[in-house]
């Protein structure tokens, strides 16, 4: 999972992406393709 202080690039990366808030952080989420993981703060 990489930590990334912006997480917009990310999502354009692949159509499958979700931005998911959990915690007061917020994750890169990708069912089909599991290396797209991110997160930030």
């Amino acid at each position: 999972m990489k930590v990334r202080s912006s997480l917009k690039s990310l999502k354009t990366r692949h159509r499958d992406c979700k931005v998911v808030r959990r915690k007061g952080r917020v994750y890169v989420i990708n069912k089909t393709d599991p290396r797209f993981k991110a997160r930030q703060g």
